[in-house]
């Protein structure tokens, strides 16, 4: 029961420790601060003094005259004025670096004209360096505080940017130029992110020569793209993942052709069915005005013909009338002239004449009545014509019904596929954000992991550890990224990794089992 207390003890104690050391630390910086900013007023408040009156006396001793006590302002608080607008210029975001060269000139003008001020350069050297210190220590507190307040402008507006270390200039020039040259030129504002790169660029090269001999001749194109693309900035990851995303993106503009030639393809084919409806249509309204004006135009003619033959008819008996009429006047009118002897005859004869003429318009009436049916007969023959008409033209009328609801069908099968693309594309849309998604852990968690190794080197370094303990920790780390698994690590990684015997490679991970089972935490070093 004592181990667990003493172990809750020193995790409670550890936060409050942690906040002890920050708030510590908190006002020693303030601290810092204020003697800084004291300090840096001081030094250029005498730096100024100092300048002020060594330039005066040179403007008077070069004829200035009274001009000499604005001499120095104008020099001294030019230099100041140039920086505040070159700071101001930064703070907008439009920089001119005509200020700045400008602010180094007036700098090695109120330098050189102080050094001057003791006399010839040459002939009082330590008069010309004291008189020289004045106005290096003004433009020093100046040139300080301009780069305080451009890192803060840089901070507050994220662009942050690392440069690369002296020391590193010093012991490796031209692979710290490559390394600046990729930095400015490609935006890596962070100096470890490019460390990072270049490490990671550097074991790959290792791990390729290892596998296909140092020449590299025989790997192919798609595993060469890190060393191609290192001066474009890009990791090992992104370059290689390049092929992909070239692959990916040529289907995509495979996928968005082949749908746009598709819907083409159905806007044809609905421009097309839209022409042949239409053509149906007028067809249509063609044929059934065609039987309506020939329905009509038999109707009429067979009115007209019918009431033609009745006019004829008509005058035919009328004229046959007035004709029996005048040969019974010329019957009567020799009746009359003949003799009285044969008046009974005569009678006879007209009573004859007039049964036979009585007979002929019986029989004229008889075939009155026959022409009169036959004329009835072709007007009920012409009213089934027309009813046949009608009964076309009610057909055609349905056809052009079902013409319609088959382009209605159409145009909502269009809707329907207009609906499964969009549906498709917002699926596609999905899958893309996920895999973006997907991508951007991934890259978190390497960048936690490459910063849990780095801190775990550093605490080693700081550890002096033997390179046994250094294996071991580093085989521990490789447990952890397997789920706490020793057995999921094989030996034969712990080989590759460490460069080790089998055997020594066996008492790695045992002793990197046992290290984990009392408490070792490499994620412990990223908190603290």
């Amino acid at each position: 029961m004592t181990a667990p207390d003493q172990s809750g003890s020193a995790s409670a104690a550890t936060p409050v420790a942690s906040t002890a050391r920050l708030a510590a630390s908190g006002r020693l910086m303030l601290g810092l601060t204020i003697l800084a900013a004291v300090g840096g007023v001081a030094l250029a408040a005498i730096g100024f003094t100092g300048s002020y009156n060594a330039l005066r006396d040179l403007g008077f001793r070069h004829g200035f005259g009274d001009f000499s006590y604005a001499f120095p302002v104008g020099v001294d608080a030019g230099i100041v004025a140039l920086l505040a607008m070159d700071l101001h210029l930064i703070r907008k975001g439009t920089p001119w670096p005509m200020l700045r060269l400008l602010a180094h000139g007036f700098t090695a003008a109120t330098i050189y004209f102080n050094a001057a001020s003791a006399g010839p350069l040459l002939a009082n050297p330590t008069g010309t360096a004291m008189h020289a210190v004045i106005p290096v220590m003004f433009v020093a507190v100046v040139e300080a505080g301009r780069r305080l307040v451009v890192r803060i402008t840089r901070i507050e507006a994220g662009h942050q940017r690392d440069g690369v270390p002296l020391r590193r200039w010093i012991l490796a020039p031209w692979p710290s130029f490559a390394m600046y040259r990729r930095m400015r030129l490609w935006g890596i504002d962070s100096y470890q992110r490019a460390i990072e790169l270049e490490r990671e660029r550097t074991v790959y090269r290792v791990m390729l020569e290892r596998d296909h001999g140092k020449k590299l001749k025989n790997v192919p194109a798609d595993l060469l793209l890190p060393l191609v693309m290192e001066r474009f900035g890009l990791s090992v990851d992104e370059a290689l993942a390049l092929p992909q995303e070239a692959d990916e993106a040529a289907r995509l503009r495979a996928e968005r052709t082949a749908a746009f030639e598709a819907e083409a393809a159905v806007r044809a084919e609905e421009r097309a069915a839209g022409v042949e409806i239409s053509k149906l249509r007028t067809a249509g309204r063609i044929e059934s005005a065609g039987y309506e004006v020939g329905a009509e135009t038999a109707t009429a003619k067979a009115h007209a013909h019918a009431r033609t033959l009745a006019a004829g008819r008509e005058a035919d008996a009328a004229e046959r009338l007035d004709h029996a009429t005048e040969e019974l006047a010329a019957a009567a009118a020799e009746q009359d002239a003949a003799d009285a002897r044969l008046k009974a005859a005569e009678t006879n004869r007209v009573a004859a004449e007039t049964e036979k003429d009585a007979a002929e318009a019986s029989e004229r009436a008889t075939e009155a009545q026959a022409r009169t049916a036959a004329h009835e007969k072709t007007k009920a023959e012409n009213e089934e014509a027309a009813q046949t008409l009608r009964l076309r033209a009610a057909e055609t009328a349905k056809l052009a019904t079902e013409t319609e609801a088959a382009a209605a069908e159409a145009a909502q099968r269009k809707a329907e596929a207009q609906r499964d693309t969009a549906a498709a594309n917002r699926t596609r849309a999905d899958h893309e954000a996920a895999e973006n998604t997907t991508r951007l852990r991934a890259a978190e968690a390497r960048e936690r992991a490459a910063e849990i190794e780095l801190r775990a080197v550093e605490a080693e370094d700081a550890a002096k550890l033997t390179p046994a303990a250094r294996g071991a920790r580093r085989v521990a780390r490789m447990i952890l990224a397997a789920n706490g698994d020793p057995e999921a690590v094989t030996l034969q990684s712990i080989i590759d990794d460490l460069g080790v015997s089998l055997a020594t490679a066996s008492q790695r991970r045992a002793d990197a089992a046992e290290l984990l089972a009392t408490g070792y935490q490499p994620t412990a070093l990223i908190l603290a």
